[in-house]
């Protein structure tokens, strides 16, 4: 294990050693993506469930309610810096919180939130290995009800870095300045499955499923080894920028938090990915295998 996987990648096991810090803040992420005709699907946080269960002390995180810009058509667009650090000292994180996250059945909300905590210039969050799901596996221990934590001091210190535009692709696409990477299904990416506008894929993205980054047994993540593979496959631990996309802003962050475990401190997330590309006809967008 290296100091990136022990700094943001915390075991059952240490989490439950840390119950008793106050310093420590810990958050639930767990959010539905429900299919609806209409809109491909709905955002549904999954707070109920939260209150039924949750480690001790963990307050909630509603992602699309809390943490996003208000828009007509795009559900996960990064709020202002204002909106961000308003949201982060109400839910109780300071600058000098250790910050824990975790979401239900996979860890993608929990590594969307660890993604705007960084692209905002805070460094000492986690994501829990397995989240709920392993640690209500081992037995530990869970409680039920409304939690909260006094509010906090935290600063918004903006990384644009972290961040692509839809620019940023379309310049990568054209000009091949960086490796575009999908975190959605290969069905997907091929055009098979569910769509966010036109199906398929970024043209000349490659693939690098978020889904595939776990364990389905445990729910926690692969060996650093396993990671490391699946991106070398696709050339995305290579020289260059990387950027990565979903359908909106919240897969992608998985293979973008690997690549920070495995070292990458340059990897950009196209926020609103395939919610906004594929809605442009203007925009290039390809279907089919990939040779």
């Amino acid at each position: 294990m290296t100091d990136r996987t022990e700094r943001w990648l915390v075991g059952t096991d240490r989490l439950a050693e840390m119950l008793a810090d106050d310093n420590v803040r810990i958050f639930d992420c767990s959010t539905r993506l429900e299919p609806d005709p209409a809109s491909t699907y709905r955002v549904v946080p999954c707070i109920e469930e939260w209150r039924s269960a949750h480690i001790p002390g963990a307050g909630f995180i509603d992602i699309q309610a809390k943490l996003s810009k208000p828009h007509p058509k795009l559900r996960f667009t990064f709020p202002e810096p204002d909106h961000f650090q308003k949201a982060m000292r109400e839910l109780g994180v300071g600058n000098d919180s250790r910050v824990v996250l975790y979401s239900r059945f996979h860890p993608m909300w929990a590594t969307r939130v660890w993604w705007m905590l960084r692209a905002f210039g805070f460094d000492n969050a986690a994501i829990l290995d397995g989240g709920i799901d392993k640690w209500e596996a081992e037995g530990k221990p869970v409680e039920s009800g409304e939690t909260s934590y006094p509010p906090g001091d935290f600063t918004a210190k903006p990384r644009p870095g972290l961040i692509a535009s839809r620019e940023d692709v379309l310049g990568a696409v054209t000009n091949g300045g960086a490796l575009v990477l999908n975190a959605l299904s290969r069905e997907q990416h091929e055009g098979g499955g569910v769509a966010y506008g036109r199906p398929g894929r970024i043209a000349g993205s490659k693939v690098a499923p978020a889904r595939e980054m776990i364990d389905p047994a445990t729910k926690a993540f692969r060996s650093l080894e396993e990671l490391r593979a699946m991106l070398d496959d696709v050339g995305a631990t290579g020289e260059g920028r990387l950027i990565t996309y979903c359908g909106g802003g919240i897969a992608a962050t998985t293979p973008a938090f690997v690549m920070a475990l495995l070292g990458r401190d340059d990897v950009a997330l196209y926020d609103n990915s395939l919610t906004e590309w594929s809605v442009d006809e203007a925009l290039p967008m390809e279907t089919g295998p990939q040779s």
